[in-house]
């Protein structure tokens, strides 16, 4: 199942209390397969929104900036005796060794 399509990333926006809680109630439509609740539900669809929109608040107030790494971070980059390291990334073909894999003997 993809994302609803009509929810849109707020993170780096600065998005208003109207498009978060917007953004809360069509994940809650979404899950619960409701775009009204009937009235015996409404009051637990109405509690879901309310956390929904609470947590996506606290998630968005909590995030770093786009872009932003923590102090002291080089993004995976290190220099030594004035040459440039890059960090490694295991190779699905070599492993994270560097060399070729051997075939499985039977």
């Amino acid at each position: 199942m993809g994302m609803c399509r009509s929810i849109k990333t707020l993170r780096g926006t600065e998005p208003t209390a109207e498009e978060v809680r917007a953004a809360a109630l069509q994940f809650v439509r979404k899950v619960s397969g409701y775009r009204a609740p009937s009235r015996a539900n409404e009051a637990a669809f109405t509690a879901a929104v309310d956390e929904i929109e609470a947590a996506a608040g606290k998630l968005l107030a909590d995030l770093a900036a786009p872009g932003a790494r923590p102090e002291g971070s080089s993004g995976g980059v290190a220099v030594l005796d004035g040459v440039t390291l890059r960090k490694r990334r295991p190779s699905p073909i070599l492993g994270s060794t560097g060399e070729a894999s051997k075939p499985a003997s039977k």
